[in-house]
């Protein structure tokens, strides 16, 4: 199969058929062959129905659904694991990505060897000062941090080699740094392509806010990740043995001062070094501990699915 197209939606049923004849048309004009993905996160709308409908009338779709809401990130993970094609288009439900974008996503994957191209809305039609702006900000935040030059992290319409999806953990929030997840496990032909951007046509946005805001949170961890996520050691460790340094040099001074230069000077532990001195030792060893407990957690992991799936298509 040469084309799996995962759509993970949230109370989307007025955009569904629309979006599925939309994609269908640009398939069978491109003579592809392809499948189709829904993967319904916790619905509430009736999408599901929607889908169950359209699975029954077309072969190439199939439909996955989550027994609630447990993100955009999980029904990624889902949608990749049933893929079956060599090639597989992410896109959002709300029509706001271009179907039309999908023959050029799959020769750049296909033909030019990308590993992944992510899609860059140039020009948006969504809120400036609720939207834009913050994305802007949160983008080159992302450039910075990871290394990847690409303007558009956030963008749901991207198009990965089937090798990428099978060998990422997209968990959590994560899915806004599926680029960065690829780059860590070793793809580095990573590129982008500018999409057109169509404004939403049914329904509301399902992001507010608090996603820039948990955005950034995300981005601190899969920096910390990406630099200690598979030997915590180096970084708690180090922390630790420094602070212990520290508190032991204190120690040794106040020792010295005490035996053999100021003998009858204050007591040690009216000495604000004494406290300075335990301290440090005392967050040292803890630091020591955290790392080493950080191992045994990264060797003894396995990997296990945070979402239940309630219901498939045939």
């Amino acid at each position: 199969m040469q084309l799996s197209i995962v759509i993970p939606l949230l109370n989307e049923k007025d955009s569904l058929i629309e979006l599925h004849d939309w994609i269908a048309q640009v398939m069978q004009s491109n003579h592809f062959l392809y499948e189709i993905l829904f993967i319904d996160d916790g619905s509430t709308d009736g999408s599901w129905e929607a889908i169950k409908e359209l699975s029954s009338n077309y072969t190439t779709v199939k439909g996955i659904r989550f027994l609630r809401n447990y993100g955009k990130s999980q029904a990624l993970h889902a949608g990749f694991f049933a893929a079956k094609g060599e090639v597989i288009i992410t896109m959002d439900a709300d029509l706001q990505d271009n179907p039309e974008e999908i023959p050029e996503l799959y020769n750049l994957v296909k033909n030019e060897q990308f590993d992944l191209i992510s899609g860059w809305k140039k020009k948006r039609y969504d809120s400036v000062l609720s939207k834009n702006l913050p994305s802007k900000l949160f983008n080159w935040a992302a450039r910075k941090t990871s290394g990847l030059k690409l303007h558009d992290f956030n963008c749901g319409l991207k198009a990965y080699h089937s090798n990428v999806v099978k060998n990422i953990e997209v968990s959590g929030d994560m899915h806004r740094y599926i680029p960065v997840l690829a780059k860590n496990a070793g793809f580095s032909k990573i590129g982008e392509k500018v999409v057109q951007h169509q404004a939403r046509k049914y329904g509301a946005t399902k992001f507010g806010a608090e996603r820039f805001i948990n955005g950034f949170l995300d981005l601190v961890t899969i920096w910390f990740l990406s630099k200690f996520g598979r030997q915590p050691m180096h970084l708690f460790g180090a922390l630790g043995v420094l602070m212990f340094i520290v508190g032991f040099g204190f120690s040794v001074y106040l020792g010295v001062d005490k035996l053999f230069i100021h003998k009858a000077g204050r007591l040690i532990t009216d000495r604000p070094q004494f406290y300075i001195a335990l301290t440090s030792m005392l967050i040292g060893t803890q630091f020591f501990l955290a790392g080493f407990l950080g191992e045994i957690m990264v060797r003894s992991k396995k990997n296990e699915n945070n979402y239940t799936i309630v219901e498939e298509t045939k």
